[in-house]
């Protein structure tokens, strides 16, 4: 039993399922900000399409880059399950794919940029076989940065609304939040990134200090939140269920380590998106 239940964690985890489901549950964490119900659009199942295929890249490339430790951990699982992924990522691409031309061109073009970001992020495009995310201390603000635009800015777009006060405050809020639990994966990272000389927050200052800064960042996310609260941009029930799923984060934040099983991280961390997207629901 205990086999068949790691083998089912495996593949939702290192399928990428969990990482897509993730992104989609941000997605409508927005839409129930601004409208305060979920409402149905194309971009959201490309959304979870496209998430879902950029990370399948992401693991395929991702083994080249760590040799030496396919035989440990999540890599010895994802170099198990590498044709696996291919086929997911290819499913996933063609799903998207037709999504993608049920949007507006207007739209399609504006996806232009974090796509692109994207996809040098996963994809070797620079000299040496460099990926956006091997640049030094790069990789972090990234993932922020685009995580925000296709989660806040993106389903903003779609329906045409003007820059005003709240969707403000939900981007500066979203990319804190992001950049909170994001700053746990690079101390999970630390011996891979010194192995490809990539360094980052936590190789410069340490886990310690790494720990501090995200959680300052994860409080800079419910303050901007609470703000939304007081400009009438949420109700007072969202903004109790963000500051529990803050909570939430901030303890991981607190326990992660170079030793910790790598399900804390994508599971549990990453779940934290998940879970904060199901409390605003249930509070809306």
């Amino acid at each position: 039993m205990r086999k068949w239940l790691i083998k089912f964690i495996d593949l939702i985890l290192y399928s990428n399922l969990w990482i897509a489901v993730a992104a989609l549950a941000m997605a409508m964490q927005t839409q129930l900000f601004l409208f305060g119900r979920v409402r149905y659009t194309p971009y959201l199942p490309f959304l979870f399409c496209g998430t879902l295929f950029l990370y399948a890249i992401h693991r395929i490339v991702g083994l080249q880059k760590a040799k030496p430790f396919q035989e440990k951990g999540r890599y010895k699982v994802i170099a198990t399950f590498k044709s696996h992924i291919q086929f997911y990522a290819g499913i996933s691409a063609l799903v998207g794919a037709y999504f993608f031309f049920q949007l507006d061109l207007s739209f399609q073009l504006s996806l232009f940029a974090p796509a692109l970001l994207s996809l040098a992020y996963v994809i070797p495009l620079f000299g040496g076989k460099k990926r956006l995310r091997d640049f030094h201390f790069i990789k972090i603000f990234l993932i922020a940065l685009v995580w925000t635009w296709l989660t806040v800015v993106m389903p903003a777009l779609f329906y045409r609304l003007e820059l005003q006060l709240c969707t403000l405050l939900m981007i500066l809020e979203r990319i804190c939040f992001v950049f909170a639990i994001t700053l746990p994966f690079d101390i999970r990272d630390l011996e891979v990134d010194r192995f490809n000389k990539v360094k980052t927050i936590p190789f410069r200052l340490g886990i310690r200090k790494s720990k501090a800064i995200a959680l300052v960042s994860l409080t800079m996310a419910l303050f901007f939140t609470c703000l939304n609260y007081f400009t009438m941009g949420i109700s007072l029930l969202q903004c109790l269920a963000y500051g529990l799923s803050c909570l939430a984060a901030g303890w991981l934040i607190l326990k992660s380590t170079t030793s910790q099983h790598d399900y804390f991280y994508t599971g549990l961390m990453d779940g934290t998106m998940i879970l904060q997207a199901g409390l605003v629901f249930l509070a809306t």
